[in-house]
């Protein structure tokens, strides 16, 4: 089992930065996939990062050069560092840890980030 605790959303105005963590339990978190999505009213939820055990990633096209997922296997902790925000970039922010050994896959409780002046 893996327990996720997102953190550090909040209100930004737009061309501001925010960084959000998501603290993991378990012992699987270093071998896992942790990604970040984001999910708007009426919309499925989309993939925004993902990073590999490897630390490869991958980006969603909306959010590449402003975005950088990156993760800390000795705090078993996944961060998202957001900068030059727009408001589109409005959502709930999920946490998800996805094993590659179980196909399991574990989602924190959100955190909402908001963009407006």
């Amino acid at each position: 089992q893996v327990q996720l605790v997102e953190s550090g959303g909040g209100l930004v105005q737009p061309g501001g930065s925010l960084r959000l963590s998501c603290a993991a339990s378990g012992s699987e978190f270093s071998s896992n996939i942790m990604g970040w999505y984001r999910q708007t009213p009426g919309k499925q939820r989309e993939l925004v990062a993902r990073i590999t055990s490897g630390g490869i990633t991958i980006y969603a096209d909306s959010v590449k050069g402003r975005f950088t997922i990156s993760r800390d296997n000795a705090k078993n902790t996944v961060y998202l560092q957001m900068n030059r925000l727009k408001p589109e970039d409005t959502a709930v922010y999920y946490c998800n840890s996805y094993s590659t050994d179980s196909r399991d896959d574990y989602w924190g409780q959100g955190t909402q980030v908001t963009v407006s002046s």
